[in-house]
């Protein structure tokens, strides 16, 4: 059974960030899109998002290593970055982007697993994010 985790928890927790100085927040595109979104609105700073193919629906990995679907466009001289996504299980992801991101700065963080930053390091089973709906329900 997922660990219900409620918008409100993730945006007090990201509320709490005090990180820094970045000059800009990616967000890996879909699963940090929401989390990245409100740090950048908490951090005050510009938000582009990098998409990577890894793992499906079932969590599983869909390929031996993430597949860039579309880029961030940074904007030349960026130097600080923070890397924004939902979860790392094995860290691949967040290692592509990272490399991605070329000679920048980059401080990952997460709201589960493992990087920089882990805002929830308590929780170690699945959760229900709240702007996903349950996995029973088709739309």
């Amino acid at each position: 059974m997922p660990v219900p985790l409620s918008f409100q928890a993730i945006a007090r927790a990201i509320q709490g960030l005090e990180a820094g100085p970045f000059d800009v927040v990616v967000g890996i595109g879909s699963g940090g899109t929401v989390p990245a979104a409100l740090a950048a609105y908490r951090l005050a700073l510009p938000l582009h998002m990098i998409w990577y193919n890894y793992r499906g629906e079932d969590n599983r990995p869909r390929y031996a290593e993430p597949q860039l679907q579309r880029d961030s466009n940074l904007p030349t001289g960026t130097r600080h970055v923070l890397l924004v996504d939902d979860v790392s299980v094995s860290g691949r992801t967040l290692d592509a982007a990272r490399r991605h991101l070329g000679p920048a700065n980059v401080t990952t963080m997460v709201l589960k697993g493992a990087a920089d930053i882990v805002l929830f390091p308590e929780i170690s089973r699945c959760v229900a994010w709240p702007w996903r709906p349950p996995a029973h329900i088709t739309v």
